[in-house]
């Protein structure tokens, strides 16, 4: 008990310590903002906080408006939106240092001067990345991971990292060091995970520009909660090195690296500059596919799947509009819309996600909370994986009758043989060469599917793991994805809400209800997606849904 009591003083000190840090960190942010500010009364804060990114880095790569400026104005904003949302744990004071360098600079990349925020998860030298775990801290990165040497290659100024939950492995975004951050649209609300720092800031305005990951919707959702657009693209199209993941090593679910921002035209400009030849060089796993402007920037009408649900999470009222009339737009622009049938939806969550994700039984994501002092966020999954085989065979047996979902959560998480594991690899490809024989006999280029909104309140997310469905489809198929925000909830939603019961009518289903209520106001999105490798197609349907 002694020895027990030690080591739980020690991690206290940890948190503690890094919890300082974080708050001198928003001091550094204080002071720097506040001497700029002094010396520069003048600078209209606001008008340049106004510019959408590619005006910004246009200004600054012409030189009509001064890096400082626009730095300090963004430092002034997130240090705003920190204390509100509390999305911050660390501002990068070498970004000042690289700011001063930045003026010198004889080559000024896409993103010359920008000042961009970077999740807790990807590597930036001499920074920690967390995850949320207290065995993390004190762990500085090495090197910077590929995307953030691109980025400051690309001319861009990383100046803060932001909060993630608990081993990424969550849509809400807390963790026991850094604590809960906020969405800053409503303060009850979560502004969704993992990337939920990033969703925060962006959201709030206090970053132009972000770069998380998604292996599950961690882009999309805070995108969507937060009223922000975010690319998740194919999972190889941009460099994973020095990116930290959640489950480390298991490929039956794919991970990627992408940007939020507020606008398309701004994910575009940030993908531009990242398919550059540093990042091929960098990390030659990644295809050296440059950008395309050709498909980008074509006006041709396109041939548009979709569908209102995929009959396993009801969607809320307010979704089923945002695609209704999402749809109606689209036709009228001159579009064809087709509808689009999703079956078995339960299997490919059961069977290729949760099982995929968890093929060792959860051994290897239990020893990740070994020696931390909390396992929130990852509720029912980490219970499960901590539980002996004979317990999880008597679990799904007795709830099958009553609670199916919950059976077949219990069933996926069983411990599988190598022989299994590469087997369930084999039918996820001939899953996914199915959906995309499907896709081609309709002749689509894209489609339009449902997102998960409005944000759910906090602590939601952590009893509602079985809501992803809409958007984890597309990481077991591997498809860019990418959300926009398209309408806001109103009255009428609301009221609609209360007769929603749900596809199984379970306790899940009566949770979500109430984790969707009271969402008046809050922004709901709708998701576009196109096939593999087509992140082009994908941005440019996605800007023809935020012109609509």
């Amino acid at each position: 008990l002694l020895l027990r009591w030690r080591r739980r003083r020690a991690l206290w000190r940890k948190v503690a310590e890094a919890q300082e840090r974080q708050e001198l960190s928003l001091v550094r942010m204080e002071a720097a903002a506040r001497r700029f500010r002094e010396q520069n009364p003048s600078v209209k804060v606001a008008s340049i906080l106004s510019l959408p990114l590619p005006e910004l880095s246009r200004k600054l790569r012409d030189g009509s408006l001064p890096l400082d400026h626009v730095f300090y104005a963004y430092v002034g904003k997130a240090l705003q939106i920190a204390i509100e949302t509390n999305c911050i744990t660390e501002f990068l004071q070498e970004s000042e240092s690289q700011l001063r360098r930045a003026k010198l600079m004889e080559k000024q990349g896409l993103l010359y001067g920008v000042p961009i925020s970077i999740k807790d998860s990807i590597d930036c030298q001499g920074h920690d990345s967390t995850l949320g775990f207290i065995k993390n801290l004190n762990k500085p990165a090495a090197e910077d991971s590929v995307v953030v040497q691109v980025l400051k290659r690309q001319g861009a100024i990383p100046f803060v990292k932001t909060n993630v939950p608990q081993s990424l492995i969550s849509y809400d975004c807390k963790n026991l060091i850094f604590g809960q951050t906020r969405n800053p649209l409503m303060f009850t609300r979560t502004p969704g995970g993992s990337s939920g720092g990033e969703g925060a800031l962006v959201g709030g305005g206090g970053s132009i520009l972000g770069i998380g990951t998604d292996v599950g919707g961690s882009l999309r959702f805070p995108a969507a909660f937060c009223g922000v657009c975010a690319i998740k693209p194919t999972g190889k199209r941009l460099s994973k090195r020095g990116v930290m993941a959640g489950v480390v090593g298991q490929k039956a679910v794919a991970a990627a690296v992408g940007p939020l921002a507020k606008d398309v035209e701004s994910l575009a400009l940030c993908l531009r500059a990242l398919l550059s030849e540093d990042m091929f060089s960098l990390d030659s796993t990644v295809p050296p596919l440059p950008f395309n402007e050709e498909v980008y920037s074509s006006t041709k009408p396109l041939r548009i799947g979709y569908y209102e649900t995929d009959f396993f999470t009801m969607p809320s009222p307010a979704m089923r509009r945002a695609i209704r009339e999402t749809k109606q737009l689209l036709e009228e622009a001159g579009h064809t819309l087709v509808p689009f049938e999703l079956t078995n939806v339960d299997y490919v969550m059961f069977n290729y996600c949760v099982r995929g994700m968890f093929s060792d039984g959860g051994s290897s994501f239990v020893r990740k909370f070994k020696g931390e002092m909390e396992k929130g966020g990852t509720g029912l999954f980490f219970w499960l994986a901590s539980a002996p085989h004979w317990l999880k065979t008597l679990l799904s047996w007795i709830s099958k009758p009553f609670v199916p979902r919950l059976s077949s959560i219990i069933r996926s998480m069983k411990e599988n043989t190598v022989d299994e594991v590469w087997s369930l690899h084999h039918e996820i490809e001939d899953f996914c060469h199915q959906f995309i024989a499907q896709w081609k006999q309709l002749n689509l280029d894209v489609m339009l599917c449902p997102m998960l909104g409005p944000a759910l309140g906090i602590g939601y997310p952590a009893k509602l793991s079985v809501a992803v469905s809409y958007t984890m489809l597309y990481n077991a198929l591997d498809f860019p994805a990418g959300v926009v925000p398209v309408t806001l909830v109103t009255d009428e939603d609301e009221e609609q809400l209360k007769g929603y019961k749900g596809y199984y009518q379970d306790w899940w289903d009566r949770t979500l209800a109430k984790a969707f209520r009271g969402g008046v106001g809050m922004p709901v999105a709708v998701q576009c997606v196109a096939l593999p490798w087509q992140e082009e197609l994908c941005l440019r349907f996605m800007k023809e849904v935020e012109t609509l």
